[in-house]
Order: structure tokens, then sequence, then C-alpha cells
């Protein structure tokens, strides 16, 4: 499944929270990515990642952290 991460509104977003989620949920994303995939959506630009297990988890990991998403077709 292809989710899109639109923003994060968390007053002071947690950038490790943030790149370990990318890290836990997101195929094929290793921790040099997921910090710079991090640095990409806290400037405010929309970041696209795949989701293959565990969505469920997923989106409650983005609930969490106050990222709003669309999922993709």
């Amino acid at each position: 499944m292809k989710i899109q991460l639109l923003s994060c509104d968390a007053a002071r977003p947690d950038r490790r929270a943030i790149a370990k989620m990318f890290e836990e949920i997101a195929d094929g994303v290793d921790s040099g990515l997921a910090r710079e995939l991090t640095d990409v959506l806290l400037d405010g630009s929309p970041v696209d990642i795949e989701v293959t297990t565990s969505t469920s988890s997923a989106f409650r990991a983005l609930r969490k952290l106050s990222i709003d998403y669309e999922l993709e077709e």
C-alpha cells in the first residue's frame, strides 16, 4: 500500500521518533534514508512510502506522531 505523508502537525515534532517510525513501517528504508525523509517531511514537503506489512500499526504510528497522510492508489 502506498501512503503519502503530507505534514506533521505536532507542536514539537520528535525527529528521532519519526525516523524510527520510517524504519519500522516503510519498505526498504534504512536509518540514513529515514533521517533524510524525516527532514523532507518536517520541511513541509510530502513524502511517499510503501507499506506492505502491518498496515494497522503503520496508521497507528502516524496518528501518534501527528502526521497527516493520504492513501494512494
